[in-house]
């Protein structure tokens, strides 16, 4: 059921957490060490985003076979350094397309997007909630699946101005009420903030004076990383990290 992460801080080389770490999102992609039931391996492709500058657009990197195939990519992460970085390995639900554009990060314009998990009784569960979005949104999908959906929901709310991490706790609340048993871990990053649920999957984070590091699962054994509780929502502005609970958005 796919791991993610993002990093906002000092520039880094994409290596970093590609590819350095005990516990990388590289070994995430073939060992990871709590899906929760949702998969063995991450090997249904992978994509990483990245800010070249603060003041401009992010560059994303996708493709639909397991990072750990990408012979070109350890020399291209660690040429690359940035202060932003978003990234994922994919483990498609059964039936979903194995694309490129159906790996994380979903983009528009600053924003960067990553699901973990799945919705239940795709698609007829949802179909709803599609339904009430423009029907050039659903068009143009990156692919047709549940994360894309649920990234064009999220984008909705944030086009109509609702901070990042309202619009991920609204689409948390209305997709949990219609898909029961969903697994909506969902993360989101404009460069400047990092916001992320969890709703059925594992999460944490590692904070430092000058940024932040959030991650499916730990990049290494630092007793610093913080496992956040299930059912909870986090905010990231470094150096500040809250985490609250998520119950009150689907009661």
């Amino acid at each position: 059921m796919c791991r993610h992460l993002a990093y906002l801080g000092p520039p880094i080389p994409l290596a970093d957490l590609l590819f350095t770490p005990p516990h990388s999102l590289e070994r995430q992609s073939w060992a990871p060490a709590d899906m929760r039931g949702g998969g063995t391996i991450n090997a249904d492709g992978f994509g990483v985003a990245w800010f070249p500058n603060p003041d401009e657009p992010p560059i994303r990197y996708r493709r639909s076979v397991p990072l750990w195939t990408d012979a070109g990519l350890p020399a291209l992460a660690a040429a690359t350094r940035s202060g932003a970085i978003l990234a994922a390995v994919r483990s498609a639900t059964v039936g979903l397309p194995v694309t490129e554009t159906a790996a994380a990060p979903f983009t528009d314009g600053r924003w960067l997007f990553s699901h973990n998990g799945k919705v239940t009784g795709w698609p007829d569960s949802v179909a709803g909630l599609a339904a009430a979005l423009p029907v050039r949104d659903l068009l143009t999908l990156d692919a047709p699946t549940d994360s894309a959906l649920l990234w064009a929901l999220v984008c909705a709310r944030l086009q109509a101005g609702l901070a990042p991490d309202k619009a991920l706790a609204g689409v948390v609340a209305d997709v949990a009420a219609a898909a029961p048993g969903s697994r909506l871990n969902l993360l989101l990053t404009d460069g400047a903030t990092i916001a992320a649920t969890t709703w059925g999957h594992s999460l944490s984070y590692l904070s430092t004076v000058d940024g932040v590091l959030v991650a499916s699962e730990p990049l290494s054994p630092d007793p610093a990383w913080t496992a956040v509780p299930d059912l909870s929502l986090l905010v990231a502005a470094p150096p500040a990290v809250t985490v609250i609970a998520l119950e009150g958005a689907v009661s």
